[in-house]
């Protein structure tokens, strides 16, 4: 069975992590969430699921300490459940990736047109009562393909690419949060809420943005994903987990904090750009400018992660025959999935091609995606738990139930995102239809896949080494299934 190289080093793997949550379009789309949400909402609410998406990772935390191997949530669920669990939270995070990767095939050009407004032209056509531009187009389908052709060798360049632009992203945003508390005033910040703006109080404020911000911290996952090439203790990849959620949810509500303190956050929501916007309008086009390289420079370091993911998630569904085979080959050089990378191309730039009228869409989607998945990888946190042999790991009070509230809590914002009637509710049609076509994929390329394995083959495959510490646990359950295919 094919093996990843262990090339990722520690730091570079907190940067995979860290720098795969902060994205760029937060630093645009402030002017929005302002609007929508106020102040308040917005921070209050990243806060609140910063903390949540944090007992989340304790669950990813301890599973990344006992089973560091490639795919991550997909090898939990299969060890913890079955082999149709693990394709569902398989497919639900590829969906996640690969929307990422299509959020900013549109977000990429509307960034640079904030800039330069001529690359609005040359209309094509309307999704949603918003225009896609060619110009707008071709960037995102350009660096697409830049990035696509970063990963195509290996992981070990583009973790260092990942690691090089995540510093200077950290002290990008350290000048921004600085030069906003700096010549900024506590007054421009209050009242927190207006529910005049709005349309809504402050407690649904809060959690009506808990969902997009469950969209913004989903990249934590990587780090478990990526965790059979990296080159260190499985004990500290489960660590360098939280330490991602942690330090993405601190620069997010740190540089949301200094706009809104820079500048009356009620006139910040009616412009375009947000951070970038608000900081020229106080007269420091510098910072502005920084404001502008964090979201170029956030943009390269999520399309990394995600391209990254999104490839090994694949990879480990096809080594166990829940994906086609051809997904599972890897390059005899570089050990990389290059079939899966492709894939995550195709299915990016199409997605990508729905224009910016897309992209609140996506967030929205992708929340409900990663709030499933999430109570799932805590179930199986309790599973793997009770199977594992290693003594030694004995988690805590907290270790159990925080993990529990978070999932509870992400599970809460999926249900009322799904019901209609709730004021939380996807819009329809547009994020109803891109969530039913994704399932609707799902349910094809189920049926593509071989699932010629037996429980305990597909079981070796993903496990490796980490097999025999499951000891009787998996012995047995395993034997039931070892006259039938993997189904």
């Amino acid at each position: 069975m094919s093996e990843l190289n262990k090339t990722i080093s520690p730091a570079a793997l907190i940067a995979i992590g860290a720098a795969g949550v902060i994205g760029s379009s937060w630093l645009y789309l402030g002017s929005e969430f302002f609007s929508n949400f106020s102040v308040g909402g917005t921070i209050i609410g990243m806060i609140v699921a910063t903390i949540l998406s944090a007992f989340v990772a304790l669950a990813y935390s301890e599973l990344a300490t006992r089973l560091p191997r490639a795919g991550g949530e997909v090898v939990y669920s299969f060890v913890a459940t079955n082999s149709l669990v693990s394709f569902i939270v398989g497919w639900l995070l590829i969906g996640a990736y690969v929307s990422i990767v299509a959020f900013y095939v549109t977000a990429t050009g509307r960034l640079l047109s904030s800039v330069f407004p001529v690359l609005n032209s040359i209309p094509l056509y309307e999704i949603g009562g918003t225009t896609i531009f060619l110009p707008i187009l071709l960037i995102g389908y350009v660096l697409t393909l830049l990035i696509l052709a970063l990963n195509w060798y290996g992981a070990e360049m583009s973790s260092k690419a990942q690691l090089f632009l995540f510093s200077i992203m950290a002290i990008f945003g350290v000048v921004v949060a600085f030069a906003g508390f700096l010549n900024g005033h506590v007054s421009n910040i209050f009242p927190l809420f207006d529910s005049e703006l709005t349309g809504s109080g402050p407690i649904q404020s809060i959690f009506s943005f808990v969902l997009p911000a469950f969209s913004f911290l989903t990249g934590f996952g990587v780090v478990v994903i990526m965790a059979e090439e990296a080159r260190t203790s499985a004990k500290r990849i489960g660590q360098i987990v939280v330490l991602s959620v942690a330090l993405a949810g601190a620069f997010y509500v740190l540089v949301l904090t200094a706009t809104a303190w820079l500048f009356p956050w009620r006139e910040t929501a009616a412009m375009t750009n947000g951070t970038i916007e608000a900081f020229d309008a106080a007269g420091m086009p510098i910072i502005s400018g920084i404001a502008f390289g964090i979201g170029a420079l956030g943009i390269a370091t999520t399309f990394i992660a995600v391209f990254s993911a999104s490839s090994r998630l694949m990879f480990a569904l096809a080594r166990v025959g829940l994906f086609p085979e051809i997904f599972s080959k890897l390059d005899p050089k570089t050990k990389t999935p290059r079939v899966a990378l492709i894939f995550t191309t195709v299915i990016g730039l199409s997605l990508g091609s729905l224009g910016p009228g897309a992209l609140v869409w996506f967030l929205n989607t992708i929340g409900v995606y990663i709030g499933i998945v999430w109570a799932i990888t805590v179930f199986a946190m309790f599973r793997v738990r009770k199977m594992h042999k290693k003594s030694e790991l004995n988690p805590g009070f907290f270790m159990t139930v925080l993990p529990v509230i978070g999932a509870t809590a992400a599970l809460g914002v999926v249900a009322a995102a799904l019901i209609p009637t709730s004021p939380l509710a996807l819009q329809w049609p547009f994020e109803y239809l891109i969530l039913f076509a994704w399932v609707g994929l799902g349910i094809v390329m189920y049926k593509l896949s071989p699932k010629r394995f037996t429980k305990e083959e597909a079981l070796k495959a993903l496990l490796g080494k980490y097999y025999d510490e499951f000891g009787h646990s998996l012995g047995t359950e395993s034997a039931s299934h070892d006259s039938k295919p993997n189904k």
